[in-house]
């Protein structure tokens, strides 16, 4: 093998890892909205995730790969649709001729599993009260929608590349994009019922599960390390080689502020050390260094980190006094946070980093030029309105149409049994023979349970308590 083939190998074996990484951030969303909803809705939520994997792979081979990095003009790809084996094995060549490092095939992998991380942050805005069918629909144009998007800013010729817009991994176009799409889908769907008394004011709908979000978040944390990293998308980035590993630097120190920095504002603001505010300031502190972990210094990684936490758990209920439910905090955690980490970009750029990654120019702080701070707001406001607009016009669509949200009594009664007939926790609402899990078969669904649930046991009786302690 010659020596640009064992870069290229070596390039796409870092790439395909750091994909199978950022695959596996779907088990953390699982995780993390399962936990943050109710026990009724507890095996749609996680199951959704699958499902929404499996329609943006779907669509990102069919159109989306093309529309993003398929060589066109600044504002769409216009080739490599449903791509031929020739065009996914060669290496900078059309129609993907952006990956000049790695096939075609490892630069989709790498770039369908981005597109399914921002279309799980749609849904977590949207939980317990989304038609089933809707996933389906929705997911299918919103990953179009992302695809542009990623065109401008990512792709060479983009129109917000051109300019010079730095997006490291995606705070605008993942996290962003998603979190404007959850606030679409929760505006038109409305709360949740029982969440706003006649009053206004919101009552709390507390998650089922805190350990299912704790470990969601940890495993959200863990495949960062190939979110960010990853998005170097080689060995060596500008001549220098390794420098995935300053990147997975400034992303931990960004999430360890952001952890420490959310449960100290929540006990100072909230008058409680919150676990959830904790785990939404980590989220939100990776959200945003997203955007500038291979572009600012380790002390503005833990900066933008703090910042981001704060935000996070200052606007997660602001969100709720403005009237909107957001059972997973999607549109602070995402999107507030990735407004932050985008600018902060711009204003804490260094002009060295800015030169290894190739894109725009040092911050504000650095170079006393607002101009990469301004290219950063224009590529916010660009992507705020096409995004929310595409967003909100196909949701009003289908709801004028076909209607978005289940029927009330099957919200009361759960999506668990309603839409799918079973339960996530059979246990809970039958009785099964053997008991939590060892012979549940709540995966046969609700015909099987309840043509072989024996007869229901009586009551057992409660002792005094004066009897109870001895």
């Amino acid at each position: 093998m010659t020596h640009n083939q064992l870069l290229i190998a070596a390039n796409t074996l870092w790439v395909v890892v750091a994909a199978v990484l950022v695959m596996f951030m779907q088990a953390g969303f699982a995780f993390l909205e399962a936990g943050l909803t109710r026990m009724k809705n507890a095996a749609h939520i996680a199951g959704k995730n699958v499902l929404v994997f499996g329609v943006a792979s779907l669509v990102y081979w069919l159109v989306g790969f093309g529309l993003a990095f398929g060589n066109g003009n600044g504002f769409v790809g216009t080739h490599g649709f449903a791509p031929s084996v020739g065009a996914l094995l060669a290496v900078g060549k059309a129609p993907y001729a952006a990956f000049t490092s790695i096939p075609g095939a490892a630069g989709w992998l790498f770039e369908v599993v981005f597109a399914g991380v921002s279309l799980a942050i749609v849904w977590g805005a949207m939980a317990e009260r989304a038609k089933l069918w809707v996933y389906f629909a929705f997911g299918a144009i919103f990953t179009v929608v992302y695809s542009l998007v990623s065109h401008w800013i990512w792709a060479p010729g983009g129109w917000l590349q051109r300019f010079g817009m730095q997006d490291f991994a995606g705070s605008t176009v993942v996290h962003y994009q998603g979190a404007l799409a959850a606030l679409a889908g929760a505006l038109l769907l409305g709360p949740r019922i029982g969440k706003f008394g006649h009053d206004g004011r919101a009552n709390a709908i507390p998650g089922h599960n805190m350990p299912y979000a704790v470990l969601g978040t940890l495993i959200l944390w863990f495949g960062w390390f190939g979110f960010n990293p990853g998005s170097t998308l080689g060995v060596a980035t500008g001549g220098r080689v390794g420098f995935f590993g300053y990147v997975a630097l400034t992303t931990n120190l960004a999430a360890a502020a952001g952890g420490v920095g959310g449960i100290c504002v929540a006990w100072l603001v909230l008058r409680k050390p919150d676990v959830s505010m904790m785990l939404n300031g980590v989220l939100a502190a990776l959200v945003a260094i997203t955007a500038a972990c291979g572009f600012v210094a380790p002390w503005a990684a833990v900066a933008i980190g703090f910042v981001a936490a704060t935000i996070a758990v200052v606007a997660v209920p602001l969100v709720e006094r403005l009237g909107i439910d957001d059972p997973i905090g999607a549109v602070a955690v995402h999107g507030l946070a990735g407004v932050w980490g985008t600018l902060a970009t711009g204003l804490l750029a260094l002009p060295s980093l800015a030169a290894t990654v190739g894109v725009g120019h040092g911050g504000l702080l650095y170079t006393g030029s607002p101009y990469q701070l301004g290219v950063q707001a224009l590529g916010l406001v660009a992507v705020g309105a096409f995004t929310f607009a595409a967003s909100f016009g196909s949701l009003w669509t289908m709801k004028r149409l076909w209607g978005i949200r289940v029927e009330s009594h099957v919200e009361t009664a759960g999506l668990d049994v309603s839409e799918h007939g079973m339960w996530g926790y059979p246990e809970f609402y039958i009785p099964v023979p053997g008991g939590y899990g060892t012979e549940s078969h709540g995966h046969l669904g609700l015909a099987h349970a309840h043509a072989h649930a024996p007869a229901p046991l009586p009551e057992p009786s409660l002792a005094p308590a004066a009897d109870a302690a001895g």
